[in-house]
């Protein structure tokens, strides 16, 4: 079964990359210039949905009815595989925002998308701006765009949770929208340690209860940080969404 999901993984990256080359310049033209980010955000979905199906990876939601309408919302994530970032781009927000470490924006092309979609890059290593990021952040959440983040601020290699970072949760607060717990599990097993080949796998994603931010501050963050961590937590203790 190793030759067949090598020659698929072969060819789901050959159709994406090929995807990418020919839907990036006309969609950094409607993002850009016509300032259509609906057009944008469509062919966004129609390159990672296409590349998930090629490689065989399939996804189950539960808790969408939590998720509120009429607000921009948080939505936080645990992170433990390569396959978390797309599949919560297909199952959570069509038009969902994501705050990525900025260590992206170098990477050819990438890094302008991620401007372009109104994506928001953090800068760990230099506090001043990050502040301003997450200030950028919250001004975007309050014209209505709703964001992930993965508080974790890597990949878990156990699968146990790590300790969650603050800066998504200040720009929660400023911004006074909800958040979201998410758990995301069973794409570990799509690529193997130092291995580029993806294998047909399962994700489940659990929604869970949002959780107010109004009236909060940022004396409250750690409070917050710890009531959300908690709540992941649970969800993951749940197990799959797949029966």
């Amino acid at each position: 079964m190793t030759v067949v999901y090598a020659v698929r993984s072969i060819v789901a990256y050959f159709l994406t990359v090929l995807y990418v080359l020919v839907a990036a310049p006309p969609g950094l033209f409607i993002g850009a210039v016509l300032r259509w980010k609906r057009g944008m955000y469509a062919l966004g979905h129609v390159g990672v949905g296409m590349a998930l199906r090629l490689c065989g990876i399939r996804y189950r939601v539960t808790g969408r009815e939590n998720i509120p309408t009429g607000t921009a919302v948080v939505f936080c994530a645990n992170h433990e595989s390569n396959v978390d970032p797309p599949v919560l781009f297909e199952a959570l927000h069509r038009r969902l925002h994501v705050l990525y470490k900025s260590e992206l924006k170098k990477v050819p092309l990438l890094g302008t998308i991620l401007k372009v979609g109104g994506f928001v890059a953090v800068d760990r290593a230099d506090r001043d701006r990050s502040m301003r990021s997450l200030e950028e952040g919250a001004a975007s959440l309050r014209a209505g765009n709703p964001f992930l983040i993965f508080p974790e601020g890597t990949r878990s290699r156990t699968g146990q949770l790590l300790p969650f970072k603050k800066g998504g949760f200040i720009m929660a607060i400023k911004a006074q929208v909800p958040i979201l717990p998410v758990a995301i599990t069973g794409g570990r097993n799509a690529m193997r340690k130092g291995s580029a080949i993806v294998r047909p796998v399962h994700v489940s994603v659990r929604i869970g209860r949002p959780i107010a931010t109004a009236g909060l501050t940022l004396d409250n963050r750690d409070e917050l940080v710890a009531q959300v961590r908690a709540e992941v937590q649970n969800l993951l203790d749940e197990g799959p969404a797949w029966t």
